[in-house]
């Protein structure tokens, strides 16, 4: 027995559980938040037989396609004059997943 925890965009969240469920995966879905840009995850744990591992991290790689996506940062200067900012865009890749797959050592449903 293995779980497979996959973090994930949180735009990506519904595709995946519902491709995942499609395929007889049981998943539990947990919002979580990245460090680097602070921004919502979806951590999804899928307890799985060994044998169906690749098969879970196949359907994660298929729905979670990096992509480019444009944010708009507002530096920070300090003596700048209220309402005088410069809006500075920054073109950064979402999507994407980090997988870990972790033995189960044991398993019970009650």
């Amino acid at each position: 027995m293995k779980i497979v925890f996959a973090i994930i965009h949180s735009d990506d969240s519904v595709n995946v559980t519902e491709e995942l469920t499609l395929n007889h995966f049981s998943v539990t879905k947990l919002a979580t938040t990245g460090g680097f840009m602070r921004k919502g995850n979806t951590t999804l744990m899928i307890g799985t037989e060994e044998e169906r591992v690749e098969e879970a991290i196949t359907i994660i790689k298929t729905e979670c396609g990096k992509r480019k996506q444009v944010m708009y940062n507002m530096p920070y200067t300090e003596n700048a004059p209220p309402g005088n900012c410069t809006v500075i865009p920054v073109t950064i890749d979402v999507g994407g997943a980090v997988i870990f797959v972790v033995d189960v050592d044991r398993y019970e449903k009650v």
